[in-house]
This record gives C-alpha cells, sequence and structure tokens, in this order.
C-alpha cells in the first residue's frame, strides 16, 4: 500500500498556529506517522501493539 493510498489523520495534539503537525494512517499491520508539513518526506512505520504502547506512555506523561 502506498502512502497516498492511506487515509492521514492530524493530531489533536497539533500546534494550529505554528504548523506543527502530526499525521497518522492506520492500515492493518502499520501504522503510518509523518510530519504534515512534509507529506512526501520520510515517515515512520510502527506496528499496531507498539502504537498502543506509545500512545498508553504518552497520556501517562501528560
Amino acid at each position: 500500500m502506498s502512502t497516498n493510498e492511506l487515509t492521514w489523520f492530524k493530531s489533536s495534539y497539533s500546534s494550529s498556529g505554528s504548523g506543527d503537525c502530526v499525521e497518522v494512517a492506520p492500515s492493518p499491520t502499520t501504522i503510518h506517522i509523518r510530519d504534515s508539513k512534509n507529506k512526501q518526506g520520510l515517515h515512520l512505520t510502527v506496528t499496531p501493539d507498539a502504537w498502543r504502547d506509545f500512545i498508553s506512555l504518552a497520556s501517562q506523561a501528560r
């Protein structure tokens, strides 16, 4: 699956004024993460389990 075929969602925690935005796109076996200012640039991919663990830890840090 190419990144053009994915449905990207902007993080609700992204800054609206400065342009600092993170977008994620879930697929059945991978979570894709990119900088919304550089959509054609490199992006990270993690497993759904790793993403779930990250979100859990990030939620605890708030």
